[in-house]
């Protein structure tokens, strides 16, 4: 099928689901609920990886979307970085290369399931093996996910239960924080940051700032599903209603990265639309961001807005974090960082400061855990993050005559994890979901392999 060919028909509506081939990165996007309900959620994803991997090795030849170069020099600087997991620099809490080393393996192995899947749907739909409407629709479903993921947490923060991943693990495994994050259902993180317990919505993500980073995101490719493709009225005026509503759990969600990672988008795509010379399209953006305003203002969804606002939290600790990872990959590593995370002896303030029940999450702090970029310059130096940095600049400069809907917003999701990069940790979920929008823009700009001539989608 040409990419021409390939773009008409995503122009019609499609009711079946594309099958075959890509059956298994649909299960994992469109069964995201049941495997978050079963234990599974991330440990999902390096299943269908490895059929990935399967039907890339058979394949006689492999497409490679434009800039991932970049990409596989970054995943080269992750590996050369392991040689660091035994070194502690001063400051830390000891650790040997053994200790480092599941929490090295965990981000290692999770960068290659993301690579892997990103790279057999590239494959998939610029064959037209799998329709760009198709994967655009997987993305929006998510939202809708998200969404009602946020309501969960919202109203019924308190839901959680043992889920059967979780009751087969051997109790002492189970118990764990990190294995509980990865197995146990959970609808909110509560926090007292406002002087009282208040759920932050977190379902199906397991983290509350993963579940805002992915709301951003997949809201995006909802808004193209639900606006640039053919739909009925009914079905447009229910995504309406539903963006409508996704404002509660966004509000309630007290996540300030959210909020600015959603304006940030709404201002790039006008400019983009302005640029492309569709004004109207972009008065219409905006009077949908106005509208979304004073829905916040004139309900009580303002009192929480300006609560947060007033309650700064994690500031000085994410602030101190920050500070003291570059610090310290300067000083002792700079090219390929620790290879790992690690925690601080303390806080900002004393060396002696640590947890205690009344204040959980005092000292300790983790040196790249407080964002991808702080994580990526630790764990994997200057030279992790140079190339991670110089793969998503490579993107947006390489994709940014694409005016089409996919375009601008595969584009946006890219502008959006550079933003985001300095306060969401990006695995496991935003990056899969990130890099999969790249694979549209990619395939959106690129002939397919037996395309005459260079033609794409609304140019």
């Amino acid at each position: 099928m040409t990419l021409l060919a390939a773009a008409r028909s995503a122009g019609r509506p499609r009711v079946a689901t594309d099958r075959g081939e890509g059956g298994s990165l649909t299960w994992l996007l469109a069964a995201y609920p049941l495997w978050w309900a079963l234990g599974l959620g991330v440990l999902a994803i390096p299943f269908v990886a490895a059929v990935a991997a399967v039907k890339l090795v058979r394949r006689k030849s492999i497409a490679v979307p434009p800039a991932f170069g970049w990409w596989l020099l970054f995943l080269l600087a992750v590996v050369l970085s392991l040689a660091n997991l035994g070194v502690d620099p001063p400051g830390v809490v000891p650790e040997t290369f053994v200790s480092s080393l599941p929490g090295a393996t965990y981000r290692f192995g999770f960068y290659c399931c993301v690579t892997l899947i990103a790279l057999w749907a590239y494959n998939l739909v610029l064959e037209g093996r799998m329709r760009r409407e198709h994967l655009v629709r997987l993305l929006a479903w998510l939202f809708a996910v998200t969404v009602a993921g946020g309501l969960l947490g919202t109203f019924f923060g308190g839901f959680e239960y043992t889920s059967p991943v979780e009751a087969l693990l051997p109790k002492a495994v189970a118990k764990d924080g990190f294995v509980q994050s990865l197995v146990h259902p959970a609808a909110a993180q509560t926090m007292d940051f406002l002087g009282y317990e208040t759920p932050r919505p977190a379902a199906p993500w397991g983290y509350t700032n993963t579940w805002g980073n992915n709301f951003a995101i997949t809201a995006v490719w909802f808004t193209v599903a639900a606006f640039c493709f053919p739909l009925r009225t009914r079905w447009r005026v229910a995504a309406v209603a539903l963006l409508a509503v996704s404002l509660v759990p966004a509000v309630y969600s007290m996540n300030r990265g959210l909020w600015l990672g959603l304006a940030a988008i709404a201002v790039f795509t006008a400019l983009r639309l302005l640029v492309s010379g569709r004004p109207g399209g972009m008065l219409a953006l905006g009077g949908a961001g106005a509208a979304a305003v004073l829905l916040v203002v004139l309900t009580p969804l303002g009192t929480v807005v300006q609560a947060r606002m007033d309650n700064g939290h994690s500031d000085e600790g994410r602030a101190f974090s920050s500070e003291r990872a570059t610090e310290l990959v300067v000083e002792h590593s700079p090219v390929i960082g620790f290879g790992s995370t690690r925690k601080t002896l303390g806080s900002g303030e004393s060396i002696a400061v640590g947890p205690t029940p009344e204040c959980p999450r005092c000292g300790g702090r983790t040196l790249g855990g407080n964002g991808q970029l702080w994580q990526v310059l630790f764990a994997h130096g200057i030279a992790g993050a140079v190339t991670y940095l110089g793969f998503a600049l490579a993107v947006l400069w390489r994709f940014r005559r694409d005016h089409s809907a996919i375009g601008i917003a595969g584009s946006a999701v890219v502008g959006f994890s550079l933003l985001t990069m300095f306060y969401y940790n990006a695995l496991v979920t935003p990056l899969l979901l990130t890099l999969l929008s790249y694979v549209l823009l990619a395939a959106n700009s690129t002939p397919a392999p037996d395309a005459q001539g260079t033609e794409t989608e609304n140019r």
